[in-house]
């Protein structure tokens, strides 16, 4: 009987992210608004009655689709709990800090930079799509990145003077989806290059002046 429900729950998943990456590549081609659960049904290979009795609409598709490109995959693992996180709010210098906060926003970016613009202009057409992600209107990356930055002001190398809020403002801001896709979609930045400009940026903003250490 274990057995059999392990099937069921793996083949269960299996069609959820079937649905998933068939709705990713619809809302990517078409926009979110011109995509309909049927068109989603007939690219995934399924009834539309399965994304219905799975998801229930469009907007909770949208939704977890959000929620499993930014984990990359679909185990319940929050970004706070995620190795590259831990790593980096575990380290012993802001500047070791800063190395595994931006791999790891760039590694979640390649992932959810496009999707983002979408999920911007389908909050134009249903405003309920926007509270879906925000916590008491708070945007879930600015809890991230505050997080971050309490960790980052208590390490020793950090700029003095600096405040937890000044630096998840910094955090928030430059490794926003906008400007990853203005740099690398829009300017034509590899990966790498955005990386490297975000290190070197960063640390320039929020770690001590060598000589003052």
């Amino acid at each position: 009987m274990t057995q059999v429900k392990g099937k069921r729950a793996g083949k269960a998943r299996q069609t959820r992210r079937k649905i998933l990456e068939a709705a990713q590549e619809l809302f990517l081609e078409r926009g979110y608004g011109a995509t309909t659960l049927q068109d989603i049904a007939d690219r995934a290979g399924y009834a539309v009655q399965t994304i219905y009795f799975a998801f229930g609409n469009k907007r909770t598709v949208l939704k977890e689709l959000g929620d499993y490109t930014i984990a990359g995959d679909d185990e319940p693992v929050p970004t706070m709990e995620r190795a590259w996180f831990r790593a980096a709010v575990e380290a012993e210098t802001a500047g070791e800090l800063l190395r595994h906060t931006v791999r790891g926003a760039r590694s979640t970016l390649e992932r959810v930079a496009p999707l983002a613009e979408v999920m911007r202009t389908a909050a134009t057409i249903e405003p309920e799509i926007s509270d879906l992600w925000n916590h008491q209107g708070v945007d879930p990356r600015l809890t991230v990145y505050a997080t971050a930055a309490r960790a980052l002001v208590a390490k020793p190398d950090a700029r003095v003077g600096l405040s937890a809020e000044q630096a998840a403002d910094v955090l928030f801001a430059l490794l926003s989806p906008e400007l990853y896709l203005l740099l690398v979609r829009d300017r034509s930045w590899s990966p790498e290059r955005w990386e490297e400009w975000a290190q070197e940026l960063l640390r320039a903003q929020l770690l001590a002046d060598p000589a003052s250490r």
